[in-house]
């Protein structure tokens, strides 16, 4: 019987999976480079999205990616069915990744857009130690150096921000809370990370994302359908929802789950940070989300933490 995780060639120390061509490595590194840029405009649309609940913003993204992947699946003649044996693996990769979306997006909703990126992109960190304890991957000692960096990064994040621990549910702020739920998103990645591991090279793009999405999106079927049409939906709610399952998910994380197919995960981990970067740019622009010195002071040393993880 196969294990649920299990070591894949990604594992290895080179730059590229084996067997894979410079140009297809710079053609990965191109796929994540566009993924980021699509992975940027999640807080804006998810901030868009309201009064859109953090569950049906989840459910809906999901359910209409799982139909924009598989529309793409049928477009280049993928098959998409996979094997009875395989249907509980996949639900429960489905299970974590609707947990990690959910976290994610209710985090958006308590604290701002800065500290929920800055904290759910520390989930390299969490690939990292999985690695070690599930895919018996040693871990030299100067990565716990840099986990250590990356945690002193989060306390300074957390740290010197003013009223951190005053909640005002009702009025959509409480940093802790919002802050809680980005980390345990991170959580969520870095277990969905590891688990798809071990597929990626059994199964093609599109029959793989195909099935994580939709089984993501049936264990939310039944929230959504209890909270489905209980507000009104203005049209700026209903584009920004339609927009999170193309843009973010639909293409973003697709071609994320491509680009790992061609370049080592740790590049890709690294260049998806950048949607920290892009993240609180846009939040500036659309929300004058203003991010404080100490905020700008944790995240930078958080991404060197991370950084120095990943290398």
């Amino acid at each position: 019987m196969k294990t649920r995780f299990s070591a894949s060639p990604e594992a290895s120390g080179t730059s590229t999976t084996p067997g894979t061509s410079p140009e297809l490595a710079r053609r990965g590194l191109l796929f994540v480079c566009i993924a980021v840029i699509f992975f940027g405009s999640n807080p804006v649309f998810v901030r868009w999205a309201a009064p859109f609940s953090s569950l049906e913003i989840a459910f809906w993204r999901l359910a209409i990616a799982t139909l924009l992947v598989a529309l793409m699946g049928l477009i280049t003649h993928q098959p998409l069915r996979i094997a009875r044996g395989e249907i509980r693996n996949f639900a429960f990769y489905g299970l974590v990744t609707a947990l990690h979306f959910v976290f994610y997006i209710s985090s958006l909703s308590f604290t701002t857009i800065a500290h929920s990126l800055a904290l759910t992109y520390t989930s390299p960190i969490f690939v990292t130690l999985f690695s070690v304890i599930f895919l018996k991957e040693p871990l030299p000692k100067r990565k716990y150096v840099g986990i250590g960096v990356a945690v002193l990064g989060v306390a300074i994040l957390a740290g010197f921000e003013p009223n951190y621990t005053t909640c005002n549910l009702n009025g959509g702020r409480c940093m802790i809370l919002g802050d809680g739920l980005a980390i345990l998103s991170a959580l969520c990645f870095g277990i969905y990370s590891i688990a798809g591991r071990s597929v990626r090279d059994a199964h093609p793009l599109f029959r793989y994302t195909t099935n994580v999405y939709g089984f993501a999106a049936l264990w939310l079927l039944p929230i959504g359908a209890y909270l489905a049409f209980q507000h009104g939906y203005s049209p700026l709610a209903i584009s920004s929802v339609v927009a999170l399952g193309v843009f973010p998910l639909g293409l973003g994380h697709t071609l994320y789950n491509a680009a790992i197919r061609y370049v080592h995960a740790t590049y890709a981990n690294l260049i998806a940070t950048q949607e920290v970067t892009i993240g609180i740019i846009l939040g500036i622009i659309f929300f004058h989300e203003i991010p404080s010195w100490s905020a700008v002071i944790g995240i930078i040393i958080t991404l060197l933490g991370i950084i120095s993880v990943i290398f």
